[in-house]
């Protein structure tokens, strides 16, 4: 192992033991085994250190999110998601807190990206199965916004203060605004949802849909397509008012 993994390795095992005020030059450079021109030489100084520790924190957890194996039953999969994540930013609350609180460098920025990216996927799946009552934008934006907030509150206190219930209580009142439950008729019927809400779930699912065939349509046909259904969507909405657009972003 190079002196650059080693450091990073020491760095790691300092953070995660005793806290961000662990990780100091003199540590990690008798962790390492290396003098401390070393890690300035490598790493710019301790921040740029710390950066890279919680960076490939996080690149760990992104991996394993997006290569889990999934269920029939989205909602269910998304439900699991958010518990990993809870989880994995209290077990490393000082790497969460250097990516989440403020990100100081553009390749920590595109991890966090990384992450909403597999988070969005799981969000297109409920939206494609005609469960999700919002755009998969506006869903993906409300959850990350939500679970970054409750793990920076619980992670904030003490552990035997932490009340977890919080996360599941947060957890299930947005998917109960964002979501269609698997036993409502969609179609009509007997407990269905009032007509625009079933005409805004239907075309969620559609725009959804629509990433798979892309040859269908010509571009200027899916760019019309889209507006006509992004207004469906946000008109029949319970959560978005009429006429509110997304944050709708590239991720």
């Amino acid at each position: 192992m190079d002196a650059r993994a080693r450091i990073v390795r020491a760095a790691t095992e300092l953070l995660a033991t005793g806290g961000r005020n662990a990780v100091t030059t003199r540590a990690v450079s008798a962790a390492a085994g290396v003098q401390p021109p070393t890690i300035y030489r490598h790493f710019g100084d301790m921040q740029g250190l710390l950066d890279v520790v919680a960076r490939e924190t996080l690149a760990i957890h992104v991996r394993e999110q997006a290569t889990r194996a999934l269920t029939d039953d989205p909602v269910e999969d998304l439900r699991r998601g958010w518990d990993l994540h809870i989880a994995f930013g209290l077990a490393h609350p000082d790497a969460f807190a250097l990516l989440y609180s403020a990100p100081s460098v553009a390749a920590s920025v595109s991890l966090i990206h990384e992450g909403v990216a597999v988070l969005q996927e799981l969000v297109a799946r409920i939206a494609a199965a005609g469960r999700l009552r919002v755009d998969v934008a506006h869903a993906t934006d409300l959850i990350h916004a939500a679970g970054t907030g409750i793990t920076l509150a619980l992670a904030a206190t003490p552990p035997d203060e932490r009340d977890l219930r919080l996360s599941e209580t947060l957890r299930e009142a947005i998917l109960t605004a964002i979501t269609v439950p698997a036993a409502e008729t969609p179609n009509g019927g007997p407990g269905a949802a009032p007509a625009a809400e079933r005409v805004a779930v239907h075309a969620v699912a559609l725009q959804a849909l629509l990433t798979e065939a892309p040859g269908v349509l010509s571009a200027a046909e899916r760019q019309l397509l889209s507006e006509w259904l992004h207004r469906l969507a946000t008109t029949g909405s319970p959560s978005v008012p009429p006429g509110t657009r997304s944050a709708s972003r590239s991720r």
